[in-house]
């Protein structure tokens, strides 16, 4: 290296030496006494060109043990997404989008819903968040998209600034207003009724993930029976009535979407005039039988480090279902076509089996946990997840929401699979505590330890 310092050097001293020279003559020697010209000088240092290298990414910012979502006058925390690379968390607060930075600054917000705005999700592929967006009595079920660049400001209009748009799911529609008791009569947003297919109640729970039904890397002697998907799908979850009167309203039913076609049906929010642009039905629909929770699932996410999807919901009232508020579809089995539980009619369907893990309900067949997460649910792909604390203060006399996104760690154990993780050092779990997650990624389907299982 020093060998080619010097030579450089050198040939840049040679260079300024010979250009000097040919200066003085052209300016003080007569034409026909004029010395021969100098040949060309070699490139100068500002001349030579050196390959462009290829700036490394940034690396994402070091996520916190907890994000303070502030304290509004709305409906209570419905959801979050994390965009990890720009260091932003979305809260969903009912009637209200809320953006933040990493340390609870708001950055901006979205306002003027008056319908409900439930869980979000961040898309990695188009930088955008996503979130249902129910109209109930104008039988208008959306998904909310939500440029999140453009929010720059708060009380951001959702109709009028261009920083939503929205796409109409007729499948939902068509579930929620179905007439299942043939009397000609469509009975409303109400749960104590037999109306309302598989007891649809709208949409709540959103996640990015893979099709249930993709077969790439398929391997029948493999655990790894997933493989890795080439498409991420959006997948919306039903929101169920509790109704102990009726057995149609015991599965979870879950739409997927490929949302690369949807820019032609995207439209502007329009409350007054509610538009249908949409896809006519969904690219997949399935079917998990968890029992009856009200108000089917809250709270959606897709885990990529084990390929399992978690489903958070609030209880539910049958006495004849363990209730749990926390089911796990096992992501290493593909859905199998069968009878769809508890259909005035028979109907067959694709079914998607819970993981066999957590506490089990022989009776019913069913697994689970209690846990938190109805409220907000991220999962970070690394056994590690953000889940939502929601509460209210009064502030001068006025009752306000508040939310917060709170660092948690997977264990597994039952009956809750979750602990919160209070340091940390590096943009990775750090707690002493064992964990499943100790430098190695599990195959899909396994999801950390068993504890005990009654």
């Amino acid at each position: 290296m020093r060998r080619q310092t010097r030579g450089w050097l050198t040939a840049l001293l040679t260079t300024a030496v010979v250009a000097t020279g040919a200066g003085a003559a052209s300016a003080g020697t007569p034409a026909e006494t004029a010395v021969p010209a100098a040949p060309a000088a070699p490139a100068t240092a500002a001349e030579i060109t050196v390959p462009a290298q290829t700036p490394k990414p940034p690396k994402p910012p070091k996520l916190p043990t907890a994000v303070d979502g502030g304290a509004w006058k709305s409906g209570h925390i419905q959801g979050m997404a994390v965009d990890r690379r720009k260091g932003f968390v979305y809260f969903s607060f009912t009637n209200l989008l809320v953006k933040t930075d990493l340390t609870g600054k708001p950055l901006g917000s979205v306002t003027g819903f008056t319908g409900h705005l439930g869980d979000l999700d961040f898309n990695t592929k188009d930088g955008r968040v996503y979130g249902s967006l129910e109209y109930k009595a104008a039988k208008a079920f959306y998904i909310a998209i939500f440029d999140g660049d453009r929010i720059t400001e708060m009380d951001m209009d959702a109709e009028t600034t261009g920083v939503v748009s929205t796409v109409h799911l007729q499948e939902v529609v068509d579930d929620y207003t179905a007439d299942m008791d043939g009397n000609g009569v469509f009975d409303g947003n109400t749960g104590n009724t037999p109306d309302h297919r598989y007891g649809c109640s709208g949409i709540d729970g959103v996640a990015f993930g893979p099709a249930f039904d993709d077969k790439h890397g398929d391997d029948e002697d493999s655990d790894d029976r997933r493989g890795t998907s080439r498409t991420q799908l959006l997948t919306v979850a039903y929101g169920v009535y509790a109704n102990t009167t009726r057995q149609d309203n015991d599965n979870q039913v879950l739409l997927q979407y490929d949302v690369r076609r949807w820019k032609k049906y995207e439209r502007p929010l329009t409350e007054a005039d509610p538009h249908t642009s949409g896809p006519g039905s969904p690219d997949g629909k399935y079917f998990s039988y968890t029992g009856n929770t009200t108000y089917g699932v809250q709270n959606l996410d897709y885990d990529a480090h084990t390929g399992n999807w978690l489903l958070a919901a609030y209880k539910g009232t049958k006495t004849q279902f363990p209730n749990y508020s926390l089911f796990v579809i096992d992501g290493s089995k593909h859905p199998v076509s069968g009878p769809v539980a508890g259909q005035p009619t028979p109907e067959r369907g694709r079914l998607l089996p819970l993981l066999k893990r957590g506490l089990h309900h022989p009776a019913s067949g069913t697994y689970g946990w209690e846990s938190t997460g109805q409220y907000g649910l991220v999962s970070l792909d690394d056994g590690r997840y953000y889940l939502a604390e929601a509460g209210t203060v009064v502030e001068n006399g006025v009752t306000k929401q508040t939310g917060r996104a709170v660092l948690n760690r997977w264990t597994g154990y039952v009956p809750t699979p979750f602990t919160p993780i209070t340091t940390v050092t590096t943009d990775g779990p750090t707690d002493p505590e064992s964990s499943d997650y100790a430098g190695h990624a599990p195959h899909p389907g396994h999801l950390g330890p068993l504890g005990h299982r009654p």
